[in-house]
């Protein structure tokens, strides 16, 4: 494969983690790559003929438009967006503190929907591209103690679903990303703690708190193993709109399904009988 024809893929959030790793294998593949964070400095190993390394604040929209124009200046395209920046916070919504909120959302989303809206034109121009979004199994299940972080990622899975709808038509594919706890340090370090606590919420929120701190750094989930596996996705013949990852997110989504029919189903005769012949004539 000629230069030219090596995709192109734009990764944001690499200091660390999944975006890391990411990078880290797309280069191995000879892959082109974009690798961006906000300190240049976390990325400087990174360096290579097929790399462009570029900082990039995903909440600030001057450094976006920058730095996908200095992607296509020095590539001619980019092929593969990979929107993985993002933080956590924990706390019990009632908790919440709304400067933490704001800033989660954000990152989490606001960054995202931007990135997205950078580098559509090109795509769409071309007729074909991928964006692949990172979401989490938080983003199909709620959970104590994350409830703000819950809202950023079901936001990306409502957002994603509908962009894919809007964009495969033009031949731009969309998937979605959904780990469990990998080895990222992304409670460690990335994610942080209301400084409000409520005593009624110790054996909930604050539980869950402590538990992801506690474990931080050991889950199961190996973030080398996750990168090759959205490799081999984007590269499939048939991509999944959703990637699940991790044995605790193939668990916790069939038991989502599960536990939403059991809700569903003794309901069918109410959600049914709601509807009138006027309103279904409009």
């Amino acid at each position: 494969m000629s230069t030219s024809d090596r995709p192109v893929w734009f990764i944001t959030g690499c200091s660390t983690g999944f975006g890391r790793q990411l990078a880290r294998q797309a280069l191995q593949r000879g892959l082109r790559t974009v690798v961006t964070a906000r300190n240049l400095a976390d990325i400087a190993d990174l360096e290579s003929s097929d790399a462009l390394l570029l900082k990039l604040d995903v909440t600030d929209q001057d450094q976006i438009d920058d730095a996908v124009q200095a992607a296509e200046a020095r590539f001619g395209r980019i092929d593969v967006l990979v929107n993985n920046a993002g933080i956590g916070y924990f706390a019990a919504v009632e908790e919440g503190e709304e400067d933490q909120i704001r800033r989660l959302m954000n990152i989490n989303v606001l960054g995202l929907i931007h990135m997205v809206q950078a580098v559509l034109p090109g795509m769409r121009k071309r007729r074909s591209g991928f964006i692949v979004n990172f979401s989490s199994i938080g983003g199909l299940c709620g959970f104590p103690g994350l409830g703000f972080y819950n809202a950023t990622k079901f936001a990306v899975e409502g957002l994603s679903e509908a962009l894919w709808q809007e964009v495969e038509p033009l031949g731009i594919k969309v998937m979605l990303v959904e780990p469990s706890g990998f080895r990222t340090d992304w409670a460690g370090r990335s994610a942080n703690e209301s400084k409000v606590t409520i005593a009624d919420y110790a054996a909930t929120a604050g539980a869950a708190r402590k538990g992801l701190r506690a474990v931080s750094g050991k889950q199961a989930g190996d973030p080398v193993l996750a990168a090759r596996a959205i490799l081999d996705a984007v590269s499939a013949s048939m991509p999944p709109h959703r990637l699940l990852l991790g044995n605790d997110a193939f668990d916790g989504a069939m038991a989502k399904l599960d536990a939403m029919r059991k809700d569903f189903a003794p309901w069918e005769s109410v959600a049914r009988g709601v509807d009138s012949n006027a309103g279904a004539a409009h």
